[in-house]
């Protein structure tokens, strides 16, 4: 057996159907495209959402709300998780990179530490953004808090 001996299996693949090619092929005359109408016309497309006339849904369902432009998202990080790295893992520092490495955020996420839970041990955290509690308590575990 070779390269050039290889087929695909018998029934997995199929021919081209060849329409317009005469009333001999059985898909002569309209093609498949049935009789008359828009969709038997050549250059034929429907406007995206077009519902054969009904109101499409785009119409039917009211507008409410905006997208905020400005709007900056963060992944926020409690201090209770930051307590539990550092106790599990004996660090001293946390920053992106660690959280990136335990799965915690991705590469491209803004970090933002949030104060919910209690923090002991004595850590300097970078992140993009410190809520006052989070701030407060790292300062208060005798930490030191640097914005990115």
């Amino acid at each position: 057996m070779d390269l050039s001996s290889l087929r695909p299996a018998c029934g997995s693949t199929h021919h081209e159907k060849r329409i317009g090619r005469g009333q001999g092929s059985g898909k002569g005359g309209t093609s498949t495209r049935g009789h008359k109408g828009a969709k038997s016309r050549s250059g034929y497309h429907t406007k995206i959402g077009f519902e054969g006339g009904q109101m499409p849904l785009q119409r039917r369902v009211p507008k409410f709300g905006f997208k905020n432009i400005n709007r900056v998202a963060y992944k926020a990080i409690n201090v209770s998780m930051l307590q539990e790295l550092a106790e599990r893992d004996n660090l001293t520092a946390i920053d992106k990179d660690v959280l990136i490495k335990t799965g915690l955020i991705s590469k491209n996420a803004l970090l933002k530490v949030l104060g919910d839970g209690v923090l002991k041990a004595k850590l300097e955290v970078k992140a993009d953004a410190f809520s006052e509690k989070a701030k407060a308590a790292i300062e208060a575990a005798g930490g030191s808090v640097v914005v990115l």
